[in-house]
């Protein structure tokens, strides 16, 4: 359904970029996704990645145990098999494992998505962020946190020999345009474009800026793995200032096709579940009952209550804490 909002309410466009090779490639594989954390939609960006290559259903993400306890979302998420952690690496490290090994014999083609920052970007978090990064000797980053790379280091480690490559993701929107999901909600449209360069088989989204990387070339010690990724970091943020100073990237673009499934499966739930509250709301109506009435404006109240409430989960300006304490700023 949101991603139905996003591709068909909205009308977000999606431009990528890439090469053939590549593109090829793409939802006919296992794949470890690595996206930024800048925006309240990259989350929305990823899943429409997704659904255009077919591996939305099969899509699995590391995401804060917090969300599990979402109304409906959270509650699917855990029986879709969605990998939550507590971002206390000493609680997490035995349930996170044993999460990804379970995927190891995943019947369907998958691609595990993870946000390697912890959290989002916000000018107080990349402060602190930079302050470590300068005491531990590693270069700053202009426009990313630095990487918590135990999370990473353990995916690969649990899905080695399972996933085939790493697609390293940076997200951003044309026009220094700055998305909200209560956009989306509204119509408002958004352009998104992927741009992918063929470097070592490195994808780079324009919007979203995609590597695909054999994952045999990840290191499989934990120490080198972990400088593999500050590395790749380095990259992201070069690519970054390359398209904040030109606004273009050189590739042909293609426009992934949207498929009409998610459409349908949202015409299919409204019309399923529509149709008989319309049906009740009329009989109430017609019933003349003042309790009854008031009882179902209540009702409807706190459901909007509870919609306006999940979508503050992705406010930037109502996002979590997390990295904004300098002693809990440990980057690893």
């Amino acid at each position: 359904e949101m991603v139905m909002l996003l591709e068909w309410w909205s009308g977000t466009n999606c431009t990528l970029y890439t090469d053939p090779e590549s593109y090829n490639k793409y939802g006919k594989e296992n794949a470890i996704v690595i996206l930024n954390h800048n925006f309240e939609i990259d989350f929305l960006c990823g899943w429409n990645f997704c659904e255009r290559f077919g591996v939305l259903g099969s899509s699995k993400v590391l995401a804060k145990k917090e969300l599990s306890y979402m109304p409906i979302i959270g509650w699917m998420w855990y029986f879709l098999e969605i990998v939550f952690c507590k971002r206390k690496w000493e609680e997490d490290r035995k349930t996170v494992m044993q999460k990804l090994l379970n995927l190891r014999d995943y019947p369907e083609n998958f691609w595990f998505l993870i946000h390697c920052e912890g959290t989002r970007f916000t000018e107080q978090k990349h402060q602190i962020s930079m302050q470590v990064a300068e005491a531990k000797g590693l270069p700053k980053l202009k426009y990313h946190l630095l990487p918590r790379t135990k999370g990473f280091a353990v995916t690969v480690q649990c899905l080695r020999n399972v996933v085939s490559a790493v697609y390293d993701s940076t997200l951003n929107f044309r026009n220094n345009e700055n998305p909200t999901l209560l956009g989306v909600l509204n119509g408002k449209k958004y352009h998104a474009d992927l741009y992918v360069r063929q470097v070592i088989h490195i994808l780079i989204l324009f919007c979203h800026t995609e590597m695909r990387i054999p994952l045999e070339e990840v290191p499989e010690d934990e120490q080198e793995c972990s400088n593999w990724l500050h590395k790749l970091y380095q990259e992201k943020d070069a690519f970054q200032e390359e398209y904040y100073r030109t606004g273009t990237y050189p590739a042909v673009p293609v426009v992934p096709p949207r498929r009409p499934w998610t459409l349908l499966n949202w015409l299919f739930w409204a019309l399923l579940l529509l149709y008989p509250l319309f049906k009740l709301l009329i009989n109430m109506i017609n019933s003349g009952s003042s309790l009854t009435l008031a009882s179902f404006a209540f009702v409807i109240v706190i459901a909007s209550v509870g919609v306006r409430w999940m979508i503050a989960v992705t406010e930037i300006n109502k996002g979590s804490t997390y990295g904004n304490n300098d002693n809990k700023q440990k980057q690893k």
